[in-house]
């Protein structure tokens, strides 16, 4: 979503992203309502004075969460519009929206002709389901429609200023548009049109709302030119080659002799591309190295050259690119934390009783205002409150103070895990010392590994018998001690670590979760039917 962590595009109001401007340019005239800042200067204008303080709080607000996602802050800050911001980019809007992508997505499933079956033999291929006409179409009109107000929403956010930059927005237009109109092209027509071009727009959709993806593209956009060259030289090869097959393995007059490379043109070439990714390697060169073992000289230089070098270096310049393009990624999502960080400070410096010294300075009660309001996870507000905390006794921040408090950010929550429980006993002291011992879940590791081998040995005994002269006490006694010992060990490591400590590690809830699984496949065996007998 629009909330990846690394964002492609350039921070200098590049068309790769849209509102990916630097937030350093001025906005307008007075009482504009669109708002950025120059970063420059050291005190606030006499416009973000007359300010509210809880105006200025809450674009401090938005400019945070904006650093937090790495989003950029070229867009409106008036009040209505940061509510607007807010709700946008607020969970329940953002996951609605993909939604309804996957939903126009999977709309080519069920739209006619559909092939949805059962069985995809078509000797067995019963008649699909077609729908009636309008039902897939109304919920294509639906997500049309939320498509549109998406792109208006986005269109104010940002202003026409950055709006003319986006040129995945233009093109947001002009897919919704061709799509609303060949919808109704399709409903005039009674769902009987043979062309259905919409259908071959969707995939922008998710593109389109997907910061990755266009990475992704970008990237390769700007890969091409780079590989165009061992492209070439790969294409040379693969037709000199070609030529030179054709060449040796002349055509016979026995037809049974002529191989790959004794047809045509066309056939040689696509015997050999294939033989370029290895894919039929060597069953290409049987033909001629069953008449002749010379003919793998041919063969072997061909792979060398092409697979062995070409390829390699073809890889070697993709992943090249990439890592390179990842690196600029990564410089732009730093910037803009950055600058969203600066923009913050800014607002902040402007509150009253703010910036009244010759350096600008921000309050800390502010500070903890905002930090209690930016949706973010609440590990990480509690580190940035008591960071914030440590300057109540001066009450004022400068900008590396303020700045300084945000590097808890960049830091990897360190989870850890509950203490165990005390005991008094010496006898449950030494039992807790074994039970959460290492070598204790080696030891049902071991004890889960020859449970599969048991199971997978009698399936290969029984393979050879049919349904009735398979006997399966052996297999339930085996599962049944088995799940006895599963129980045992999660009740054990419960004893040791404690509910809270037991559940704190994601390898025991799954060993749980598949102990109490398999106890009720067992007791519904039993129940259905009964304790097995050996016979």
């Amino acid at each position: 979503m629009e909330t990846d962590s690394l964002l492609g595009g350039s921070v200098n109001g590049g068309s790769a992203d849209y509102g990916s401007g630097s937030g350093s340019q001025h906005g307008g005239s007075p009482g504009s309502r669109r708002m950025t800042y120059s970063f420059a200067a050291e005190s606030c204008s006499a416009e973000q004075r007359n300010t509210g303080d809880e105006a200025l709080i809450q674009q401090a607000v938005v400019f945070i969460e904006d650093a937090i996602q790495y989003r950029s802050i070229n867009h409106r800050v008036d009040a209505s519009s940061l509510r607007l911001y807010r709700w946008y980019y607020s969970k329940i809007c953002q996951w609605g929206l993909g939604l309804t992508i996957a939903l126009v997505l999977l709309l080519a499933f069920m739209e006619r002709p559909s092939s949805l079956s059962v069985s995809s033999d078509l000797r067995r291929h019963a008649q699909p389901w077609q729908p009636p006409c309008g039902l897939t179409e109304s919920f294509e009109l639906i997500c049309l429609i939320i498509f549109s107000l998406d792109l208006a929403v986005k269109s104010y956010l940002i202003g026409w200023e950055e709006f003319r930059k986006s040129k995945w927005l233009i093109g947001y237009i002009a897919v919704i548009s061709i799509s609303l109109v060949d919808w109704v092209l399709s409903v005039s027509m009674v769902c009987d049109e043979k062309l259905r071009v919409r259908r071959l727009l969707r995939p922008f959709f998710l593109l389109q709302n997907s910061s990755l993806m266009k990475k992704t593209l970008k990237c390769i956009k700007r890969t091409l030119p780079e590989i165009a060259s061992v492209i070439l030289l790969l294409l040379l090869h693969l037709f000199l080659f070609t030529m030179i097959g054709m060449l040796l393995f002349v055509k016979t007059e026995e037809p049974e002799k002529n191989g790959e490379w004794k047809l045509n043109l066309p056939r040689s070439l696509t015997s050999l591309l294939v033989l370029l990714t290895t894919a039929n390697n060597p069953d290409v060169m049987i033909p001629a190295y069953s008449l002749n073992r010379g003919y793998a000289i041919f063969f072997i230089i061909f792979s060398v050259i092409g697979t062995y070098c070409l390829m390699n270096l073809l890889t070697a310049i993709i992943y090249n690119q990439f890592r390179g393009y990842l690196l600029m990624s990564v410089k732009t999502s730093i910037i803009r934390r950055r600058l969203g960080i600066r923009a913050a400070f800014q607002v902040l410096s402007c509150c009253q009783g703010a910036g009244q010294s010759t350096e600008a300075s921000v309050r800390v009660d502010a500070v903890l205002e905002v930090m209690s309001r930016v949706q973010m996870k609440n590990y990480y507000r509690g580190a940035i409150i008591t960071e914030a905390q440590q300057y109540t006794t001066a009450g004022f921040m400068d900008r590396e103070q303020f700045s300084k408090i945000f590097d808890e950010l960049d830091k990897d929550r360190i989870r850890e895990h509950p203490p165990l429980p005390q005991y008094n006993s010496p006898f449950l002291q030494k039992l807790q010392v074994i039970f959460s011992h290492y070598y204790f879940t080696i030891f049902g590791n071991a004890l889960a590994l020859a449970n599969v081998i048991c199971i997978c040995t009698i399936l290969v005994v029984n393979s050879e018998n049919t349904k009735t002269e398979r006997n399966d006490y052996y297999m339930e006694v085996i599962n049944f001690c088995f799940i006895v010992y599963y129980l045992f060990e999660m009740s054990m490591k419960i004893f040791a670590f404690g509910w809270r400590g037991y559940l704190s590690y994601k390898n025991n809830v799954f060993d749980g979760f598949l102990t109490i699984l398999l106890l009720a496949l067992q007791i519904m065996i039993f129940v259905i039917y009964r304790v097995p007998f050996s016979s």
